[in-house]
């Protein structure tokens, strides 16, 4: 994804074996610490308009009341910034000290009036002088150095006001919403993205300044994945005194389980490496519906779970780049007339009890059937710290890790694909979400949804996995459906449609929800198209980079639709917009009429 070929080996975490939570400096946000020593922390952003005081505080006190610890509020321009004056009073009127944030893009003269107010201010590098667009041209040394130069002009005054009121930055830079001059000499890449970021750290410490943390948002996990690893890496390279504290989120992801599953898989594995001290889940459903997903994604971490494993000794280098993906060489293998490893499509794996269950109505299942049996192949488990265990072990033969090892997932599996190479073995892997299959029916499915995305999305993310099963979770239907949500939200399987939709906020144009729905009954049935639903214009082109087409808020009651990145429809009334898109769809070769089973489920 990235060229590094000229940087000097990086390192973003000292063991990948054994979790170790990255050390940072405290960053105060109003009464609330982030890093240190401080427990993990858990935000969300509200959705109603900033210039609506009530519901505004109506909201931040919600969002309170369900266990949020930092709000944010979008504020467009200054006018509206002024505003969070009143919404500020009237949060602590109500007895509530949760520290606000404002969220900024474009306006600097925004950022300055909301720093008079909220104990933080995010900016977004891509856009908060540059403009963005999408221009193709070449930059000399002093063109470029001349564009940075005006971005130090903008930015010093807010640097300095936060040192003034003694308030909080999160530089946040977003995947799809980089400048034109960062675009054109890095891409749109990882390394853009921490490039852009760190030109505005650089500013931020010549003036003394160190209360701010760092943001690395994509709506695609690999991205999301290696662009934090990047960060850090670069971060531990520039010195000890670089350890800001991390904010975590996957931008657009979405709504119901497909939202929480790519929100872990992004979120997960960097808390699983011990990178993150805060954390955003993004979905596009009501604020207060994030918050408990994002305490189960930071529970373990915060209880000191992962921290109790021992320790694997004298353990190979990882068999993976974690910069920059690659899915691993596997030989292939067929099981059930399903071919396994090399290039062939991810499998899913069941048990003999679970495929039984569902064996009267395999034909009902539509894309989420089983298509192997664990007990009826030939897979060789083992603990992959006995180097013993893997004597006599065919390429042929795919592989597992034991069920019961004193081990966590991720690690052990990184384990396993590294004494594969290790030895020389083309071996396909089968992933497990869990190494303690579920016993009891009828369990929480939320932390085991989120540990099973987390443990293998994680894996899938860094080229690890031949085929999967779903262990942690005992109903047949709900874990068949699980591994393929997986698969499809870690970018391995497409099955289905895929939505990239941005949580509401104050910018929001439209009904985030409703059109979202409105949009899956329509376009559901279109498998490997990617659609994206944006509220405005904000991230809206960016973040629509790796999507087909795009439904974007323009206007109030007026949408334009995309193709890409780029505007072909524009200013058409809201309740004919759904039925242009398909239009649009149709107009590229895109659309299959629905099957009428598919359309009666949907």
């Amino acid at each position: 994804m990235s060229d590094r070929s000229a940087q000097p080996l990086l390192s973003y975490c000292p063991d990948l074996y054994h979790y170790q939570r990255r050390e940072t400096r405290e960053v105060m946000v109003g009464k609330v610490g982030i890093g240190g020593k401080n427990p993990i922390r858990v935000q969300s952003m509200i959705t109603s308009d900033t210039r609506d005081t009530e519901a505004s505080v109506k909201q931040v006190l919600d969002l309170a009341a369900a266990g949020c610890e930092i709000a944010r509020i979008t504020a467009q321009t200054r006018q509206i910034a002024e505003n969070l004056e009143h919404i500020a009073a009237g949060v602590r009127a109500a007895g509530c000290d949760i520290p606000l944030v404002a969220d900024i893009h474009f306006k600097p003269d925004a950022a300055m009036e909301a720093a008079k107010w909220v104990e933080k201010v995010r900016v977004n590098p891509g856009n908060y002088v540059d403009k963005k667009k999408f221009a193709v041209r070449e930059y000399t040394d002093e063109e470029y150095a001349a564009e940075v130069a005006s971005i130090e002009e903008e930015f010093v005054p807010l640097v300095r006001l936060c040192i003034e009121k003694q308030r909080a930055m999160r530089i946040g830079t977003n995947h799809g919403s980089l400048s034109d001059r960062i675009m054109n000499r890095y891409g749109d890449s990882p390394l853009g993205m921490v490039e852009s970021a760190l030109e505005f750290a650089r500013i931020a410490r010549r003036e003394g300044f160190h209360n701010f943390v760092f943001s690395m948002k994509a709506s695609n996990p690999k991205v999301m994945i290696e662009a934090y690893r990047l960060l850090v890496a670069h971060l531990n390279a520039l010195g000890g005194d670089w350890n800001y504290p991390i904010h975590l989120g996957v931008t657009e992801a979405g709504d119901g389980e497909d939202g929480r599953i790519k929100s872990a898989i992004g979120i997960g594995s960097l808390l699983a490496d011990g990178i993150g001290d805060t954390v955003r889940v993004s979905l596009t459903e009501d604020a207060v519906y994030e918050i408990p997903v994002a305490q189960a994604l930071v529970k373990p971490y915060n209880d000191g779970v992962p921290a109790r494993f021992p320790r694997v000794e004298k353990a190979p280098a990882v068999s993976y780049d974690p910069f920059d993906y690659e899915r691993r060489e596997a030989t292939v293998v067929k099981e059930n007339e399903v071919k396994i490893g090399g290039h062939e499509t991810v499998a899913v794996f069941t048990s003999r009890t679970k495929w039984d269950a569902v064996a009267h109505k395999m034909d009902k299942l539509g894309d989420y059937k089983p298509e192997v049996v664990l007990e009826d192949s030939a897979v060789v488990a083992v603990d992959p710290r006995d180097e013993s265990q893997f004597d006599g072990l065919k390429d042929s033969e795919i592989v597992t890790v034991q069920d019961g090892l004193d081990l966590p997932v991720i690690p052990s599996y990184r384990l396993l694909a590294a004494r594969l190479k290790q030895l020389g073995r083309t071996s396909p892997i089968l992933l497990k979400d869990t190494l303690e299959p579920a016993t009891q029916p009828g369990a929480d499915f939320l932390p085991t949804m989120l540990k099973a995305a987390t443990n293998i999305g994680s894996l899938l993310c860094d080229g690890i996995g031949d085929a999967v099963i779903v262990q942690g979770e005992e109903a047949p239907g709900q874990s068949l459906r699980l591994s393929y949500n997986i698969l499809q939200a870690a970018g391995t399987r497409i099955f289905k449609t895929d939505y990239v939709a941005c949580p509401s906020c104050g910018r929001t144009l439209f009904n985030l929800q409703t059109t979202t729905q409105e949009i899956r009954a329509a376009t559901g049935h279109l498998k490997g198209v990617r659609i994206a639903v944006m509220g405005c214009i904000v991230n809206g082109p960016g973040e629509m980079a790796d999507a087909d087409f795009g439904y974007v808020g323009g206007a109030p009651g007026k949408i334009n639709l995309y193709v890409g990145k780029t505007a072909v429809k524009f200013n058409i009334p809201q309740a004919e917009a759904v039925e242009r898109l398909k239009d649009l769809i149709k107009e590229h070769g895109r659309w299959v009429d629905a099957p009428a089973q598919v359309a009666e489920a949907v």
